[in-house]
C-alpha cells in the first residue's frame, strides 16, 4: 500500500469518510463532494491507507467530539456536560480552520453529526440519545447496500461503472459481478457490525463503552473495509468495455 501523491494536498489529507467515527455524518461528506474521493480512492492503481484514514490532522478531527464526550460523561455524568463539551470541540476546530484559512468541509461535517446527535440527547434528556441517530443512519446504510445486492445490482459495481466508464458491461461478466457483490457485501458488513456491537450497549446504558465502539468502528474500521474492497475491485474490470455507439454522420 503505497503513499500517493495528490495534487491538492489540503484535500487528500481529509478522511475518505469524514467524520466515520460518527456515521451521523455521512451524509454531509456526500454533500460536501467527498464520496467521490472515497470512490477514486477505491478505484485507484494504488491504495493509500494513510489517505482513507486521513492522516493525522483529519483523524483527530473525525476523532475528538467523540473522544471529548466519552471523558466528559465519565467526569461529570448526565447528559449537558458531555453535550456542550462535544459540540464546543467541533465549533473550536471550526474556528481554528478558519483562522489558518484552511479548508473547512471536515470540520462542518464534523458540525452536522454533533449537532444531531446533541440535539437528540437534549431532547430525550439522556446521554445513550447522543447516539440513537447514528444508529438509525447505520440501518439505513445496511439496507441500501443489502437490497442493492439482492437486485443485482451491487453499488460497489455501479460507482465503478461510473468511475471507469465500464457502464452496465460488469454485469454481465460473472467475474466482475461476484467482485461488485463481495465488495458491496464488506461495505454492509460494516454498518451491521457497528449495530451488532452498539446496539446492546446503547440498550444496555454502556455510555462509556458505546462510544468507545463508535470510535473504534469509526474511521479505522472504515479504512479497513475500503481496502479490503480495492483488494477485490482492483482486477475486477469486465473483459470487454462497453463502447460509445457510433455517431450518424451528417
Amino acid at each position: 500500500m503505497t503513499q500517493r501523491h495528490e495534487p491538492d494536498r489540503e484535500a487528500a489529507t481529509e478522511p475518505a469518510m469524514a467524520a466515520d467515527t460518527d456515521s451521523l455524518n455521512e451524509p454531509a461528506m456526500v454533500a460536501s463532494g467527498k464520496s467521490s474521493r472515497v470512490a477514486q480512492l477505491v478505484s485507484g492503481d494504488e491504495f493509500s491507507l494513510a489517505d482513507a484514514m486521513g492522516g493525522w490532522r483529519g483523524f483527530v478531527e473525525s476523532a475528538a467530539p467523540g473522544v471529548v464526550f466519552v471523558v466528559a460523561y465519565l467526569g461529570w455524568g448526565g447528559f449537558r456536560i458531555p453535550v456542550i463539551a462535544s459540540v464546543a470541540t467541533v465549533l473550536v476546530m471550526v474556528v481554528v480552520r478558519l483562522v489558518q484559512r484552511s479548508s473547512i468541509q471536515q470540520a462542518l461535517s464534523g458540525v452536522f453529526g454533533v449537532a444531531l446527535g446533541a440535539v437528540w440527547a437534549w431532547r430525550s434528556g439522556d446521554a445513550g440519545g447522543y447516539f440513537v441517530p447514528g444508529l438509525w443512519i447505520n440501518v439505513a446504510y445496511a439496507a441500501g447496500t443489502l437490497i442493492s445486492m439482492a437486485v443485482r445490482w451491487p453499488l460497489v459495481g455501479i460507482v465503478m461503472g461510473l468511475l471507469k466508464g465500464w457502464g452496465t458491461s460488469w454485469r454481465r461478466d460473472p467475474r466482475s459481478m461476484r467482485a461488485m457483490q463481495w465488495a458491496t457485501a464488506i461495505i454492509a458488513a460494516v454498518f451491521l457490525l457497528r449495530l451488532a456491537v452498539q446496539v446492546p450497549l446503547y440498550l444496555a446504558d454502556a455510555i462509556a463503552a458505546l462510544g468507545t465502539a463508535k470510535l473504534a468502528m469509526g474511521v479505522p474500521l472504515f479504512a479497513l473495509s475500503l481496502w479490503a474492497v480495492w483488494l477485490l475491485v482492483r482486477s475486477a474490470a469486465p473483459d470487454q468495455a462497453p463502447q460509445d455507439p457510433p455517431q450518424p454522420t451528417r
